[in-house]
């Protein structure tokens, strides 16, 4: 068994390992102590003599190393020992790196340090801001290709010269720059920009910090009838941002949230009604929405833990909202249907749910008619599905 106390070069190199790990962002700022040195705890006469052969093979190992040095960074401090009876040897005492370079030679990191190294004065060069929140994004500036660090720095200069331009992403005027770049990267953009501003709040909404204008959050409503429809030349199937839904000038009496976008497309007409459809976990929207707020509110989704999650989150923006079809008379009248629900909503409680929907809730999550069972809304059948639809708008008016 090898001592523990001797280090040999593999083990230096796995302590080098540990060290880049743990210290390369502080070293890019050119912190850090150096020459580093580490002590290669030469053993004693006693644990020399009792292990002779590890002894030996740790000292040979360190000249073999000394005598290929041009092939790696460092130096060796070399020191006459005495081991008592087994006579005096020189031996290395101690092994010294003279910068971080050196280090990122001994773990294989050289090429991308230097990039990092290069990039980051590159960058506080520009926006000296920069010198201490550059380190935390190491592998950008290590691992990022030509082509991509030259997007991500003509994208800071552009909306640095440009702080309220109020453009769409595809309307920069930045070669390669496109949505889905910028899509994937409005994360480090946004850090970027708010530390080349000095702006300390850690909160930022891309668009709004950088001056860009976001996408229109598409929504889709069926008006149901044709009343309603009439004021707007007969058209009845909208998809239009939230904003131009929320100015509509209707007051329609029912409003149906149904999950399937094809469900909703089934439905023939209802008096004095729409329907929202497809908007899962972004029911949020609907809070944004006026004159929801004065109609009845029927959601129906799908019969899982996720159509419960988008229920409890739906009510805490309407909260007199009702279900239907979304029941365990419903669930268990389709057993043929049942598929299997491959994530799980992770909540155990849901807290806007009434005592009867927790309960089914709870007994889906619970697996108490098998693994994860779910029925989708499409799969109920539509006659009893338009039935109950119909039983709603009739005891409305």
């Amino acid at each position: 068994m090898r001592m523990q106390i001797l280090k040999f070069p593999n083990d230096v190199q796995e302590l080098l390992k540990r060290k880049f790990k743990n210290n390369h962002r502080e070293w890019l700022k050119g912190l850090g102590t150096w020459p580093l040195e580490i002590n290669l705890d030469i053993p004693t006469a006693k644990k020399a003599l009792l292990q002779r052969d590890e002894a030996r093979s740790w000292l040979a190992s360190w000249k073999t190393w000394q005598e290929r040095k041009p092939c790696s960074p460092g130096s060796l401090v070399w020191t006459e020992h005495r081991f008592g009876a087994l006579g005096t040897q020189s031996v290395p005492e101690k092994f010294i790196l003279e910068s971080p370079d050196d280090v990122a030679a001994w773990v294989g990191e050289t090429a991308r340090w230097a990039r990092a190294v290069n990039r980051y004065k590159s960058l506080i060069q520009r926006w000296p801001a920069l010198i201490d929140t550059l380190p935390r994004h190491f592998n950008v500036l290590a691992d990022y290709d030509n082509s991509e660090f030259i997007n991500l720095t003509e994208t800071l200069s552009w909306i640095c010269a440009n702080p309220n331009s109020n453009l769409y992403i595809r309307q920069i005027p930045v070669a390669g720059i496109d949505s889905k770049w910028l899509e994937t990267r409005k994360g480090i953009v946004c850090e970027l920009i708010a530390a080349i501003r000095g702006d300390p709040s850690e909160d930022h909404d891309f668009f709004r910090f950088c001056g860009l204008r976001p996408q229109p959050h598409l929504i889709r409503m069926r008006i149901l009838d044709p009343d309603i429809r009439s004021q707007f030349s007969g058209l009845s199937d909208i998809f239009a941002p939230v904003e131009e839904i929320a100015g509509l000038d209707i007051t329609p009496a029912l409003t149906f949230i149904v999950e399937n976008i094809q469900t909703a497309l089934a439905f023939n007409d209802i008096k004095n009604s729409v329907v929202f459809m497809g908007l899962g976990y972004g029911v949020n929207v609907l809070g944004e929405i006026p004159w929801l707020h004065h109609t009845r509110c029927i959601y129906w989704g799908d019969i899982d833990t996720h159509g419960f999650g988008i229920l409890n989150r739906a009510r805490s923006y309407l909260p007199r909202l009702e279900t239907v079809l979304m029941d365990e008379a419903t669930l268990l009248s389709h057993r043929e249907l049942w598929v299997e629900e491959k994530d799980q909503h992770a909540s155990t409680e849901l807290p806007l749910l009434t005592n009867t929907e927790l309960i089914l809730f709870q007994s889906l999550k619970n697996n108490a008619w098998g693994h994860h069972v779910r029925l989708e809304q499409e799969r109920i059948r539509w006659d009893e599905a338009w039935n109950a639809l119909q039983i709603i708008a009739i005891s409305h008016h």
